[in-house]
């Protein structure tokens, strides 16, 4: 039983208080659904955590940015194509600090999706980023950045307007950025899609969010011919906030409500709003050719660390 059917069971409890009038038979049951929700909500599988990632009711980057941040001024267009509606951003101020906010924005409906092409940027949409992030550079304010895409836009237009090049652009002028940035995966971290605003000096993620090179569908197709297998594969490709926590690949996991993010939103917006404050007050201090040599370094790093561990698991030495 995966975690969605479990929720269904819960929702199923819960309804059985609306019909009921007595009170010792109501509390029964509370503390049945309570009993319940603690067993069934803990120890989740790496699969569990994608179906929460990609969960309907998952907060979006813009209800994050409406709680978190005190002001917002939402900036368009790349000045070269038009405006991507799934990539939001803009100036704002978290706790008197002036910010530059860069998120990939999903849709509660399929309407807010298809105009938000389900957060799955476009070329204009990375290039939008990277002149945000540009102006940021120019007038020394720290950049926050949230991912939530299944990845970049695949289609044959993007790829005509030059996807891989705006996505490696982005890789390449992140990296020599001299003031701080912080990138929160809030939902699904996709491929070089998620990667393109990833390249910072701290990387947090939600507690059930993931991070990887491919959705687990992707994986299983290629591996074992069949994307049914999704489950299976999400066990194997080590794309929990736990598992890249262990490895090192982000700095920070910050904790969500039993359940996930979408039972207690507010809970969820302070955490990471605690989190965001505490990492900028400790990257502040730093001088600006040291964030730049910081965040190479961090990302120079992370293959020496993938090499040992792929000798270490029996892999061939080089």
């Amino acid at each position: 039983m995966d975690i969605l059917q479990k929720e269904r069971k819960l929702k199923e409890l819960q309804s059985k208080i609306e019909e009921l009038d007595n009170v010792e038979l109501i509390k029964k049951i509370k503390e049945e659904i309570e009993s319940y929700k603690n067993e069934a909500m803990s120890n989740l599988t790496a699969w569990d955590r994608v179906l929460l990632a990609r969960h309907q009711s998952r907060p979006t980057a813009l209800e994050y940015i409406k709680y978190m941040f005190d002001e917002f001024i939402e900036l368009h267009g790349d000045r070269l194509y038009r405006d991507d509606k799934s990539i939001v951003g803009g100036i704002g101020t978290i706790n008197g600090i002036n910010v530059t906010i860069i998120a990939q924005q999903k849709g509660k409906t399929l309407e807010e999706n298809l105009e938000r092409n389900f957060a799955m940027p476009h070329p204009e949409g990375y290039r939008k980023a990277l002149r945000l992030m540009k102006q940021a550079e120019k007038f020394r304010r720290p950049i926050i950045t949230l991912i939530d895409t299944p990845g970049a836009y695949p289609g044959l237009e993007a790829e005509e307007r030059g996807q891989g090049e705006a996505i490696a652009r982005n890789l390449m002028e992140m990296a020599g950025f001299t003031v701080p940035v912080i990138a929160i995966v809030i939902g699904e971290g996709g491929s070089g899609g998620a990667l393109a605003l990833g390249v910072a000096n701290k990387v947090l993620m939600l507690e059930n969010s993931i991070y990887s090179i491919l959705s687990p569908e992707g994986y299983a197709t290629i591996l074992w011919k069949d994307a049914t297998l999704a489950s299976k594969a999400a066990g194997v490709m080590k794309l929990t906030s736990f598992d890249l926590e262990e490895y090192g690949i982000i700095d920070r996991i910050i904790k969500e409500p039993l359940g996930g993010a979408h039972y207690n939103r507010e809970e969820t917006f302070k955490n990471t709003k605690r989190a965001i404050l505490e990492e900028l007050t400790e990257l502040v201090k730093l001088q600006p050719f040291e964030l730049r040599e910081a965040r190479i370094d961090k990302y120079r790093n992370y293959g020496f660390f993938q090499r040992f561990n792929y000798d270490n698991l029996g892999g061939v030495k080089r």
